[in-house]
């Protein structure tokens, strides 16, 4: 037993030297302490070679403390490096604006309309090759004051397919725009497509709403229909359209429940007016579920569409039916939109901050001055305490001075 602990000890002691030799740098010892040293045996000495032998071709000298060093360098260097910050979000712009439904007739004439406001218009189309129209109307447009910047290179023709695309998809495709208009609907030609109003008017419009809540768009106009949200003659003839009305009021009730700040415009029939029927009927701007029927045309639609792009504050969270009369005053656009109550409270503008006040001359000097008479308010009262000069009261005549008389 004794013998065993003597080995144990022997092999740990000298693979602790080979590992770490510089922290025992101690002389050799001398011969005569080696002679009074007690000699081990044979068995010992072999045991010892072998232990220092496979020490010294696993471990070579400072072995250990490189590993060590190395760990806890690359443990702070870990901790020290710190994970880039991320770049800010950039804000929407507020001149881009993104339009579903470009190439139909409202859409179209809402483009040519925003182009000529200046805003630049992202226009969304099924297929690109069925632009050229849209792209060579615009470049008949002549802008006031941007002679240098021709009409087509504020359009960017956008590839997006509303019902087929993912939400991310036409998010992507909405970009930085901050004002969405959505102009879209059922074909008339395809009346034998039952599920032409549901898929389009419904799914489709609902699609972008969900994709510009994820964009965080600042404004949303949607081009529906009167008799959406109440039955009458003719409006009510619609719905024999496989439930057009019905399919178009539940996308109104989509975008209200989304929380985007919204513009609901219910046009009248647009299908004969042409563009120069604002030449004979003005338009009319009402309350929702005021008209069932009426008439105006896409270019007057359009032109309104361009001013709730400039006046968002003025058509906030409002649904508005709009139709054209021969007998309606010619009004501002603006004038007639801020007559429509909003159904929400629009957001307080904002205004400059104010500026520090600077410390009155007294207050700077501090409060053991005695305070300062006030002034007074009428320059009379400096003279309240004059009186004016007295003279004796006359007395009656004396007896004796009558007599010297």
């Amino acid at each position: 037993m004794e013998a065993w602990s003597r080995l144990k000890l022997g092999v740990s002691m000298d693979t602790v030297a080979s590992l770490s030799p510089l922290r025992h740098g101690h002389p050799p010892s001398s011969p005569a302490a080696c002679t009074t040293s007690r000699r081990p045996s044979p068995r010992l000495l072999k045991v010892k070679q072998r232990s220092n032998i496979s020490s010294c071709s696993n471990s070579p000298p400072g072995a250990g403390r490189s590993r060590s060093w190395s760990r806890a360098s690359a443990s702070a260097s870990s901790s020290d490096v710190t994970p880039p910050p991320r770049p800010p979000q950039k804000e929407k712009e507020r001149d881009l604006v993104f339009v579903a439904g470009a190439t139909g007739r409202v859409g179209s004439r809402a483009v040519r309309e925003l182009i000529k406001l200046g805003f630049r218009v992202r226009a969304a189309v099924r297929n690109a090759e069925r632009a050229s129209s849209l792209v060579q109307s615009v470049q008949q447009l002549k802008l006031d004051g941007d002679a240098a910047i021709s009409p087509v290179q504020k359009l960017e023709i956008v590839e997006c397919d509303l019902e087929k695309q993912p939400r991310d998809g036409i998010a992507k495709a909405i970009g930085k725009a901050s004002l969405v208009v959505c102009s879209i609907g059922a074909s008339e030609k395809e009346i034998l497509d039952v599920t032409g109003p549901y898929r389009i008017d419904y799914m489709a419009t609902s699609n972008l709403v969900q994709a510009a809540t994820t964009a965080k768009v600042e404004h949303f106009i949607l081009v529906t229909s009167l008799g959406t949200n109440k039955i009458g003659f003719p409006a009510f003839l619609l719905n024999l359209f496989w439930g057009v009305l019905c399919w178009k009021r539940r996308a109104e009730e989509a975008l209200i429940a989304s929380g985007i700040p919204y513009t609901i415009i219910r046009p009248g029939g647009m299908e004969r007016p042409t563009d120069a029927f604002k030449e004979t009927h003005n338009l009319v701007v009402a309350a929702e579920d005021t008209y069932v029927g009426g008439l105006v045309s896409n270019l007057q639609v359009a032109e309104l569409i361009g001013c709730m792009a400039k006046n968002r504050r003025a058509a906030y969270c409002k649904v508005v039916e709009v139709v054209a009369e021969t007998t309606a005053p010619l009004l501002p656009m603006e004038q007639l939109l801020s007559a429509i109550p909003s159904k929400r409270e629009p957001p307080a503008e904002e205004t400059e901050e104010a500026k520090p006040t600077e410390p009155k001359p007294d207050e700077a000097l501090g409060g053991d001055q005695a305070p300062k008479a006030e002034r007074p308010l009428s320059p009379y009262t400096a003279f309240v305490d004059l009186k004016p000069p007295s003279s004796p009261s006359p007395s009656p005549p004396s007896s004796s001075s009558l007599l010297r008389r």
